[in-house]
């Protein structure tokens, strides 16, 4: 007789749970619009931090080039009392850093905004870039004060 309690008494709340989970399709509808609803929520928050990502970025990437055409005028003005032939020399090599600087502001003003991924994969060349630039500066002036 207690086993029989006992199994029914299981029974019973494993009927109980099975009918208080069930879900009506009221109820279900509802649930999908409240995740369709925190879902949306969700992508407008990622997208706001990508472009404010993309303009943090693209403020910090302006004053690396701003810098860097200030390290090349003043490398200009260092090198106008050289001899002729290390000035033509060194006039070459800025106008072509010169011209890359160029190149990257450009690239970095161009850039659309394309999706997350696309965004780090730039992102991480451009990065990249930007320090080999900044590299190739520091080398050409640390060459001609010597």
């Amino acid at each position: 007789m207690k086993t029989i309690i006992k199994n029914l008494s299981a029974v019973a709340v494993i009927a109980t749970a099975t009918l208080i989970s069930c879900n009506s399709p009221e109820q279900k509808v509802e649930n999908a619009q409240n995740n369709v609803t925190q879902a949306n929520k969700d992508l407008d928050t990622a997208n706001k931090e990508y472009i404010a990502d993309i303009d943090s970025y693209r403020k910090q990437t302006d004053e690396k080039i701003t810098d860097n055409q200030k390290s090349i005028d003043e490398f200009n003005a260092r090198i106008a009392n050289d001899k002729k032939a290390a000035k033509e020399e060194y006039e070459q090599k800025i106008t072509v850093l010169e011209q890359k600087n160029t190149d990257m502001k450009k690239q970095i003003d161009d850039y659309k905004a394309d999706g997350k991924e696309k965004w780090e994969t730039f992102k991480a060349e451009f990065s990249k870039s930007m320090d080999d630039l900044g590299k190739s500066f520091k080398d050409l002036t640390t060459k001609s004060s010597k």
